[in-house]
C-alpha cells in the first residue's frame, strides 16, 4: 500500500513533505524549515505505525537521493538516542541509494553512492525486505573510490564475498537496516538503526 492522496486530502504533514520534496527539486521556492520537516516525519512515523501500514518490496525498487535527514544525539538520561537538528542535503553533494531485488524474491542488492564534484565513493552490498515490519536489512560488502570517472580503488569490505554468502543467515538485530513508514511514488521515508530519519527524492529515468 503506497500513500498517493490528492493535495486537497492529505494531511498537513504529507503537506510539508511534498512541499520539502518540491523545493528540494527547485520546483518550489517555499522550503518549509527543517524543524517543521522533522515534525512532519514524526507524525508520517506515528500514522504509519497507528495504521499498521504494511508496504511492498516493488514501490521502493529503483534510485533514490537524499533529499533530508537528521543526526543523532545521545541522551543524557536513561540512555538511548534523542534527534539531532535536520537539514536539507547541499546542492555541492549529492547522495543517492539504490535498491534492486532478484526477481520473485525479497532479497536483492543495495547501492550507496556519494558524490563531491569530481570524487565518488560507492558501497554496495545484499539487502532484504521484512515486508510485515516494512524493514529493509542490508551490508555494504563491496567498495569503489573513482576520481573524475576513472576507478582508485574498487574491492571488498567487512569480508566481501565471504560475509555477503553469510549475509541471509545473519539476524536482523546485528545488521543495519532502515525501516519505512512512508513510501509513495516520489519520495520515501525512514528511520535507520541508528535512530536518524531522512527522506530520499526519487531520481527520474532510473
Amino acid at each position: 500500500m503506497t500513500v498517493n492522496l490528492p493535495s486537497t486530502a492529505q494531511p498537513a504533514y504529507l503537506t510539508v513533505l511534498s512541499e520539502a520534496v518540491a523545493a528540494f527539486r527547485g520546483e518550489s521556492s517555499n522550503r518549509p524549515p527543517a524543524d517543521a520537516v522533522v515534525n512532519a516525519l514524526l507524525q508520517a512515523e506515528k500514522a504509519a505505525k497507528q495504521q499498521r501500514l504494511v508496504y511492498p518490496l516493488q514501490p521502493l525498487l529503483g534510485y533514490w537521493q537524499l533529499c533530508f535527514a537528521t543526526g543523532t544525539r545521545k541522551a543524557r538520561q536513561r540512555g538511548g538516542v534523542l534527534l539531532g537538528r535536520g537539514w536539507y542535503m547541499p546542492k555541492v553533494a549529492k547522495a543517492q541509494i539504490s535498491f534492486n531485488a532478484l526477481e520473485g524474491s525479497s532479497q536483492g542488492k543495495v547501492g550507496n553512492e556519494a558524490r563531491l564534484g569530481p570524487l565518488l565513493v560507492k558501497f554496495t552490498g545484499p539487502c532484504r525486505y521484512l515486508g510485515k515490519k516494512n524493514l529493509l536489512a542490508f551490508d555494504f560488502t563491496h567498495m569503489q573510490i573513482a576520481l573524475l570517472g576513472r576507478t582508485l580503488y574498487e574491492g571488498n569490505v567487512r569480508g566481501g564475498t565471504t560475509q555477503t554468502q553469510a549475509f541471509e543467515h545473519q539476524p536482523i538485530s546485528k545488521l543495519p537496516f532502515f525501516a519505512f513508514f512512508l513510501i509513495t511514488q516520489d519520495y520515501i521515508a525512514a528511520r535507520g538503526r541508528g535512530g536518524g530519519l531522512a527522506i530520499w527524492v526519487r531520481e527520474g529515468g532510473r
